[in-house]
C-alpha cells in the first residue's frame, strides 16, 4: 500500500510566492534579503496554521541560497537548497521548546552557535513554541540573542506572544501573522482539488474555510477528511452532515416563518433542529449570522462583507428585500440578548423559542411615522419659538398635525441606515460631507480588432501568467472568449472564483487592452454548469444501483421474499 501524505505536508509551500494569505510578511521579508537588511533575530506570532514555521523555513532556505532568484526565492538547484530539501542541511537547526524547555537545551544551542557555516552564509536556527521555554532558559538565551555572530540568525515562532518577556520581544523584529480569509483558503483548496482530481462544489469548499477559522491547516486536514468520506466528489450536503453543520437553508425557513408570523412552523422547525443533534445555543447564533447577513444584503456596498459564495449571497439579497432595516436590527437585539443569557437560562429550549415569537412580534408592531418633538423645529427657520419650546412637555406636540405635515418627515426617518441616537454610541450618518473624489479620466483606445487577435492576446496572457497564477489561468483558458458585435467579450468557467479573483481580473483587461489597443470592451463571464454524478452511498442505494444495471439481482430478493431493512 502506497504511503499516503496528508495535504498539509504534500502541498506546504516551498517559495514566498506559495504563501497564502500573507502578502504583506513574505514581502517584507523578500524586501530585507534584497537589501541585505536582516535583522538579527525575528519572531514569528499569530494563530495555528497561518504559515509562522513554514515562513521560518523557507526564509531560512533562501538567505542560504547561493543563487536566489530576482524575486528572492530559492533557486532549488545548488548545494545549500538541494541539502535542505534532503533534510540534511547543517546550517538550518529546528527546535521544539516545548519538548527542549530547559536551560541545558539553551546552553547546547549557545555552542552550536559559536561553530561557523561550512557551506552557505548564515547558521539559522528556528525556534517552535518559543513560549515554553522556562524562565531560566530564557535568561540564558539573552545575551546571545542581543549579540550574536554575524552569520547566525534566530527566528522563534509561537502562538502566545504575551507569555514571551519583554526583554527578548525587544531583541526581536516582531510580524504578526494574521488569519486566512475565508475566500482565500477557499481559492487555495480549489487549486489543491484541481491538482487531485477531486470534484467540489463552491459552497463545499467555504464550509470548509468557514470551519478553518482562519487555520489552512485545519483546512486542509478537513479537506483530506471529505475526501476519504466522499471519494472524488465533494458536495454541500457530504460537507454539512459530516462536519456537523447546520444547513444555511433552515435558517432562511425560520426567517420566512418570522416574517409570516407563522408560530407554529417556527416550533415544529426548531423540534426538527433539535432532534437532528444540534446545539440549541449554536443554532441562536447561526440565526444571528443570518441576519447580520441579510442587513449586508440590503446594500451592494456592503455585500462583500458576507463570508459566503456568490450563489448566497444573491439569495441573501432577495431575502433582505422583505426585511426592513428596524425590523433587521430588533431581531439582532433579541437574538444577541437572548445568547447572552443563555447559559442563566434554566429552560434552555424555553428561552430560545420566547426569543423567536419575539421576533414575529416585531412586524406586527405600528411603525412610528410621526414627527418626535424636535422634527417640528426643521421646518420653521423664521420663529425661534419653537427651539424654546423643544425641553418643554407636551406643548410642541398640539403643533406637530399644524405644520410638520407640509415638510418631509419620512425621508428623515429614512435616511439613517442603523443609527443610534444614545449618548456614547457610535453613528454612522448618510448626511455626513464625503470627500470630493478626483475622477481620473482614461485614454480612450478604440481601435478595431478581429476574433483571431482577442484569441491570440487571451493565449498570450494565459501562457505568460500559468506559473504567476495558475489557477486563475487554467480557469479562463479553458474556453476560448467569443467577441460581439458590441465589443463584448464572452467567455466562459467552471467557477465564479475565478472571476472573483479582482487582481487578476484587472491585469487580464489590462493586458488585452495593451495587446489590442483598445480599452472601450467589456468582459462578460459566463458560469458553465458542470453535470454532478450522483454516486451510491447507503446500502439501499448501492442496491437500488446494482438491479438498475441488473434486474436478475430485483428477481432473486422477490423470490427469497429478502426485504431491505436499512
Amino acid at each position: 500500500m502506497e504511503n499516503f501524505i496528508v495535504s498539509a505536508r504534500k502541498y506546504r509551500p516551498v517559495t514566498f510566492e506559495s504563501v497564502v494569505g500573507q502578502h504583506a510578511i513574505t514581502s517584507t521579508l523578500q524586501n530585507a534579503i534584497r537589501g541585505g537588511t536582516l535583522a538579527q533575530a525575528f519572531l514569528f506570532c499569530g494563530p495555528r496554521g497561518v504559515g509562522k514555521t513554514t515562513c521560518a523555513r523557507i526564509m531560512a532556505k533562501t538567505i542560504n541560497c547561493l543563487h536566489p532568484t530576482e524575486d528572492m526565492e530559492a533557486c532549488n538547484e545548488c548545494e545549500s537548497c538541494r541539502s535542505f530539501n534532503n533534510n540534511a542541511s547543517f546550517n538550518i537547526f529546528e527546535l521544539d521548546a516545548a519538548s527542549n524547555s530547559g536551560v541545558e537545551d539553551i546552553r547546547n544551542l549557545i555552542e552550536q552557535v559559536r561553530i561557523p557555516p561550512q557551506v552557505g552564509q548564515y547558521k539559522v536556527y528556528i525556534i517552535d513554541e518559543v513560549h515554553m521555554l522556562s524562565p531560566s532558559a530564557f535568561n540564558a538565551f539573552l545575551k546571545t540573542l542581543e549579540e550574536p555572530p554575524a552569520y547566525a540568525k534566530f527566528i522563534l515562532a509561537t502562538t502566545e506572544k504575551h507569555k514571551i518577556l519583554p526583554t527578548i520581544l525587544s531583541r526581536c523584529q516582531i510580524f504578526d501573522f494574521k488569519r486566512i480569509t475565508v475566500d482565500d483558503i477557499a481559492r487555495h483548496l480549489l487549486g489543491i482539488a484541481a491538482k487531485e482530481n477531486v470534484v467540489a462544489e463552491e459552497e463545499a469548499l467555504n464550509i470548509i474555510a468557514q470551519k478553518a477559522d482562519g487555520a489552512l491547516r485545519d483546512a486542509l486536514s478537513i479537506f483530506d477528511q471529505m475526501v476519504s468520506f466522499s471519494g472524488n466528489n465533494i458536495t454541500y450536503r457530504d460537507v454539512i452532515t459530516n462536519l456537523n453543520v447546520l444547513d444555511y437553508e433552515y435558517y432562511f425557513k425560520v426567517v420566512d416563518h418570522i416574517l409570516s408570523g407563522d408560530i407554529n412552523s417556527i416550533l415544529l422547525l426548531l423540534n426538527d433542529v433539535i432532534n437532528k443533534g444540534f446545539d440549541v445555543q449554536h443554532f441562536i447564533q447561526g440565526l444571528s449570522g443570518h441576519l447580520r447577513n441579510l442587513l449586508l444584503g440590503r446594500d451592494t456596498r456592503v455585500v462583500g462583507l458576507m463570508e459566503v459564495s456568490g450563489q448566497l449571497k444573491a439569495r441573501y439579497a432577495q431575502q433582505a428585500t422583505r426585511c426592513s432595516n428596524g425590523f433587521l436590527l430588533k431581531a439582532l437585539d433579541i437574538a444577541n440578548e437572548c445568547d447572552i443569557n443563555f447559559r442563566s437560562a434554566n429552560n434552555k429550549r424555553l428561552h430560545l423559542e420566547i426569543a423567536l415569537l419575539k421576533m414575529t412580534q416585531i412586524q406586527t408592531q405600528p411603525v412610528t411615522t410621526q414627527p418626535s418633538p424636535q422634527q417640528p423645529v426643521q421646518p420653521r427657520p423664521a420663529t425661534p419659538q419653537p427651539v424654546q419650546q423643544q425641553p418643554v412637555q407636551p406643548k410642541p406636540v398640539q403643533q406637530q398635525p399644524v405644520q410638520p405635515r407640509p415638510a418631509t418627515p419620512q425621508p428623515v426617518q429614512q435616511q439613517p441606515v442603523g443609527r443610534l441616537h444614545r449618548a456614547g454610541t457610535i453613528s454612522i450618518m448618510d448626511d455626513e460631507k464625503k470627500a470630493p473624489v478626483v475622477e481620473v479620466k482614461e485614454e480612450v483606445k478604440n481601435s478595431p480588432f478581429t476574433a483571431e487577435m482577442l484569441t491570440a492576446a487571451w493565449k498570450d496572457f494565459v501562457d505568460t501568467h500559468k506559473d504567476t497564477c495558475p489557477i486563475f489561468a487554467a480557469g479562463i483558458g479553458k474556453y476560448a472568449p467569443t467577441l460581439n458585435d458590441d465589443n463584448t467579450i464572452d467567455f466562459q468557467i467552471d467557477n465564479v472564483l475565478v472571476t472573483n479573483d479582482n487582481t487578476n481580473m484587472a491585469l487580464l483587461r489590462e493586458h488585452l487592452a495593451k495587446t489590442l489597443d483598445n480599452n472601450q470592451f467589456k468582459l462578460v463571464h459566463h458560469v458553465v454548469e458542470r453535470p454532478v454524478e450522483e454516486i451510491a452511498y447507503t446500502d439501499r442505494s448501492k442496491f437500488e444501483k446494482l438491479a438498475e444495471l441488473n434486474p436478475n439481482v430485483l428477481t432473486l430478493k422477490k423470490g427469497l421474499g429478502l426485504n431491505i431493512d436499512i
